[in-house]
This record gives structure tokens, sequence and C-alpha cells, in this order.
């Protein structure tokens, strides 16, 4: 392990940080708050996201030891901790994200590269290049039907299912982590433009954002 350098990226102090839709809420501002909301947005901002790759049964038994979940086994499945502040979802046969609370992101790396040793695997934080949108209301689905081509009925897309997908014009990961609740993670560099877009999309529900 000699030849790995790991980096914090988030160093000792206070230095100032700002998520990716800190400008849109900036630029854009808020939605003036509605007494009945069809839909509710929040963006969980500043969560430690990082990539893995490697053979399933290795990973998973070093996922275990440190962060006390199984990788997930099926395609396109999701699995959270009882908190349902860390989870992993599948992203392809070799492929998982893990998201965890900010400033988790860095101890476990440090903690899976121990346990996996010499076995063939990539880590990579992705923490500063994406964020999490959450999506709840009872016109979120409708939201989300103007916003994709992947068919989210309940019955094609229940709780646990995560896809890469297209949205609008850009591409996220749309999970759906609870009955009531769904999440898209997405590229730093769309927020905006996604954030932009769900507004539109939900101003005839009415729509707020929490901060």
């Amino acid at each position: 392990m000699s030849d790995v350098r790991e980096f914090n990226t988030r160093p000792a102090g206070s230095p100032g940080a700002e998520s990716p839709l800190a400008w849109s809420f900036q630029r854009q501002g808020t939605p003036p708050r509605e007494a009945k909301p069809g839909v509710t947005l929040r963006e969980k901002a500043f969560l430690g996201h990082l990539v893995l790759r490697g053979g399933a049964i290795v990973l998973d038994e070093a996922v275990r030891e440190t962060l006390g979940l199984a990788l997930p086994a099926r395609p396109n499945a999701l699995v959270q901790d009882a908190s349902g502040e860390r989870s992993i979802q599948w992203l392809a046969p070799d492929e998982w994200l893990v998201i965890v609370p900010g400033g988790e992101e860095f101890a476990l790396e440090s903690q899976l590269r121990q346990a996996l040793g010499q076995a063939h695997f990539s880590i990579v934080n992705v923490s500063g290049g994406q964020t999490v949108l959450t999506l709840r209301g009872e016109n979120a689905r409708e939201v989300l039907m103007k916003s994709t081509p992947y068919d989210i009925h309940p019955q094609a897309f229940p709780v646990g299912k995560g896809v890469s997908t297209v949205f609008a014009k850009a591409t996220v990961v749309l999970r759906r982590p609870a009955e009531d609740t769904w999440e898209l993670v997405i590229r730093r560099s769309f927020a905006d433009y996604c954030y932009r877009w769900l507004l539109d999309a939900a101003a005839e529900y009415g729509v707020i954002v929490e901060r």
C-alpha cells in the first residue's frame, strides 16, 4: 500500500465551503412557502460519497467489517443502515456508490484500504463532485414522470431501488429510499440545472424548498 496517497478533502480548521446549490439559492432564491405544497425539495449537501470498484466477494467482506452493511448483490439495489444516513447503491456488476454523513468518508476510505490489503480494488472519493436532492410530497412522482423516461410506477420502482438514468437533459442516480421519498444523486455541474428544472416541473402542484 506504499504507492497509495490518501487525501483528506476536509482539512482541519474551519475552511469555507459552499454546497453545489449555493449559487442557485443566491441567484434563484427559494419559492414562497405554501400551506399545502404538493412537492418538497431539499438538498442533502456535504455528504461523503465513495465509489468502490472490485470483486464483489472481497469488497463485501471489507464493507461488512468497516461499515456494517452488506453490498447489494442485485442490480439497481439500494441498502441502508437503520438510521438511513449510510447507504450503498449498486451501480454496475463491479461498482457501488457509498454515501455516509459528511466527515466520515476519509476514515472509512482508510479503513477499507486496510481491510482490503493487496486485493485488486479502487476507491475514489467523489464527495465534492456530487450532491443529493430529495423529493417528498403527494405529487413527487408526477414531477418525476415529467422528468425521466424510466418507469417509476410503484410496481416497477419499489422502495430500495435505484437506477442511473436520464433526467431532463442530464444524468442522475434516481433512488427510492422510503415510501414517500425519492433521491437524485446529481453531479455538481448539473445541480443548478436540475434544481431549476424541478422548480418549474413542480410549480403546478405547489413546491417548497427546505434549507
